[in-house]
């Protein structure tokens, strides 16, 4: 790998930490994209990936994704993301590594603060915060506001799934429409156990084809392969697993109105968004969609995180979406792009 900075996906980033701790064995990354608004807030990831320079390159990626995210929440938080490497498939963190991972976080200084991502567990984060006050996401038990962000993001993903139909299709509700849900965990399965109590239809789908039917079962709806659910022929595609998942094939097959999910950088390169746009797909921009779960534990961190504030920042995911949609209309930008620059002024980058 070269010089960090002559990385494609850096962003002028204030800063790129590398940690190796031989003790424990671990091996992390913690990206600082922008304290602009206060500190880098961002959930930190176990991961395997196949050489370092992935590593790097997706922490570059989603601390970028983690500025523009929590601006366009209105939060007073920067943007940074934590990444600890697997050493392989199926491998589990352990408790020597968390406590590792915990002193990394505390040299910063609270420049960056880390919540639960994936890989990572509410139990792990209690481990951490034994180092570190620069942690959130804790149990209620633990003098947190709400643990688990998954439900929260399921809620946002939720209410903005609805506002793309109303978009896209002219509906009010969410009745005999068929969304297609690409990764049914924490957050894709809460959205699929919402939109079912709605009347929709689903199809459903996880690179744990044993969940994904459990779920649909559950539910009454039908399932598909991982691989293929993206070109299912739906009025929503809802990519709810990992990013990099709409690149000029996938958008290509896509037989949808509108895409609008809760998967960090559903676009594998900036320009894609372009190439949904010329479709005439709508794109709800996954950083402003899947907010929820940073608004509970970005609020829990700043001490403001009672419930009922929560879920009215939540309440305000659909107005953000209808101000990137109606910029969009009027200039012909993708939505990707008006997001992108929305976000961008926020931070004092415009």
């Amino acid at each position: 790998m070269g010089a960090v900075w002559d990385l494609r996906d850096f962003d002028e980033h204030e800063g790129v930490h590398l940690f190796r701790d031989a003790r424990s064995g671990l091996t992390a990354v913690i990206a600082v994209h922008s304290t602009a608004l206060g500190p880098a807030a961002g959930g930190v990831r176990f991961w395997h990936y196949a050489d370092h320079e992935k590593a790097v390159t997706d922490a570059l990626r989603l601390s970028r994704g983690m500025s523009y995210k929590n601006a366009m929440a209105d939060l007073p938080l920067g943007g940074g993301k934590g990444v600890v490497l697997a050493p392989e498939r199926g491998a589990v963190i352990t408790e020597a590594q968390l406590l590792a991972f915990a002193d990394a976080v505390e040299s910063l200084g609270g420049r960056y603060v880390t919540a639960e991502d994936v890989g990572m567990s509410e139990a792990r984060m209690k481990v951490i915060a034994t180092r570190t006050r620069h942690v959130s996401g804790l149990p209620v038990a633990e003098g947190g506001a709400g643990g688990d962000p998954g439900p929260f993001t399921a809620m946002g993903v939720y209410l903005g799934v609805n506002a793309a139909a109303k978009r896209a299709l002219g509906v009010d509700g969410m009745k005999d429409v068929h969304v297609a849900i690409q990764g049914v965990g924490s957050v894709g399965g809460g959205l699929a156990r919402l939109l079912a109590a709605d009347g929709a239809r689903l199809t459903i789908a996880d690179v744990n084809a044993d969940r994904a039917k459990a779920l649909a079962d559950e539910l009454g709806a039908e399932t598909a392969a991982a691989e293929a659910v993206l070109a299912t022929p739906c009025d929503i595609v809802s990519p709810n697993a990992l990013g990099a998942i709409l690149d000029e094939a996938s958008i290509g097959a896509l037989d949808c109105k509108a895409v609008a999910g809760g998967a960090n950088n559903q676009l594998k390169e900036a320009p894609h968004g372009r190439l949904l746009a010329d479709r005439g797909i709508l794109y709800a921009p996954d950083y402003v969609i899947n907010a929820g779960g940073i608004i509970n534990v970005g609020l829990e961190y700043l001490g403001q995180g009672d419930r009922a504030e929560v879920e009215a920042r939540i309440a305000r995911i659909p107005d953000r979406l209808g101000e990137v949609w109606d910029e969009a209309e009027r200039t012909g930008q993708p939505s990707s792009d008006v997001a992108d620059a929305i976000a961008r002024r926020l931070i004092g980058r415009g």
